[in-house]
């Protein structure tokens, strides 16, 4: 008798049965590191750049402003397919209890139909999300980016409009045709509407051509807001980009 028969009458359980133990056994083992927290592996990862530091939370994160885009571009293309990643909520948040450090900033339109960390699949500490009705910089989100470039390091920030919006579309009203909207609004009006007046020169759709021109408009402001992004913009130690995402698809579309 082989030595693999034997098995059962050393164990008094047939080798299908320890073979099945073990594959669950293994399996278990394979899942659990799956959903490590990345810190517990930053030391046996291969370091592709130098300045990767075991202090900060994420260590992945740290990237150049060119790796950071392209991570946010394959994240979108995995939201875009249905084939997000699987985060462990539980080890994220214990491991950014003492802090922060994410790979890009978000300025992004308070549309509840948009979410740039689902669009992007990333994690709890991967984006720094800024939100206003109409995606346009004013002195607090330039302040809140400054705090991001300048003190955890956020090598890339982006402008992020999408396709009918209603903030936009309100503002054509109000250019256009003279509507006139109640409470705080008219504030929002007023930072959007260089962006239309400047779209009504074109040919093609006003309001996507508003859009687009208004995510090209805040890119300028982020990128000329001194003393810190300007600086860091010069220093190449950042790149600030402007795109649309589309409702339908779901895809990121650069504005150049």
């Amino acid at each position: 008798m082989c030595n693999i028969c034997d098995t059962e009458n050393l164990t008094g359980k047939s080798v299908n049965q320890f073979n099945r133990r073990s594959l669950i056994t293994m399996a278990a083992v394979g899942t659990a590191a799956t959903f490590l927290p990345e810190k517990l592996f930053a030391k046996t990862k291969k370091k592709d750049n130098e300045s990767v530091s075991s202090n900060v939370p994420k260590p992945l994160n740290i990237l150049s402003p060119e790796q950071a885009l392209e991570r946010l571009l394959e994240g979108n293309q995995r939201y875009i397919k249905g084939y997000s990643k699987r985060h462990d909520f539980i080890a994220e948040r214990e491991i950014l209890i003492q802090g922060q450090n994410p790979y890009a900033g978000i300025l992004s339109c308070a549309d509840s139909r948009i979410s740039p960390e689902y669009a992007f699949d990333s994690g709890r500490g991967d984006l720094f999300v800024a939100r206003v009705a109409g995606n346009f910089a004013n002195p607090n989100n330039i302040a809140s980016f400054e705090y991001a470039v300048e003190v955890l390091k956020t090598p890339l920030l982006m402008v992020l409009g999408h396709d009918n919006c209603g903030a936009i579309k309100a503002t054509i009203s109000a250019v256009k045709d003279s509507i006139m909207y109640p409470g705080h609004i008219p504030t929002l009006i007023e930072s959007l509407s260089p962006a239309v007046k400047a779209a009504s020169n074109l040919s093609g759709d006003l309001l996507y051509n508003s859009t687009r021109e208004n995510v090209k408009q805040n890119v300028e402001i982020l990128k000329n807001s001194g003393p810190i992004l300007s600086v860091a913009l010069k220093e190449k130690k950042l790149k600030i980009i402007g795109a649309i995402y589309r409702l339908k698809t779901g895809e990121i579309e650069l504005v150049s």
